[in-house]
């Protein structure tokens, strides 16, 4: 599922695209958010991802948010 928030594309798949060697470019954590750029793309852990999110909005050409497997049972 993808949305749009403030001309900023969210992709909800269900389907999982990111692995524990994604890591985030900000602190080396799992990266749970991959922030597609027109110039790359980014990796963030859920926290940096966070933190990042409201500035790089304006730019950013999709945002893939995984950080909800942080709450799922296993």
């Amino acid at each position: 599922m993808t949305q749009t928030v403030q001309d900023l594309s969210i992709d909800e798949a269900s389907s999982h695209q990111l692995t524990a060697a994604d890591r985030c470019d900000s602190c080396g954590a799992q990266a749970y958010i991959r922030a597609t750029m027109a110039s790359g793309e980014l990796y963030f852990c859920a926290h940096h991802g966070a933190e990042f999110k409201e500035k790089l909005a304006a730019t950013a050409l999709e945002w893939h948010d995984e950080s909800s497997r942080l709450h799922e049972s296993k």
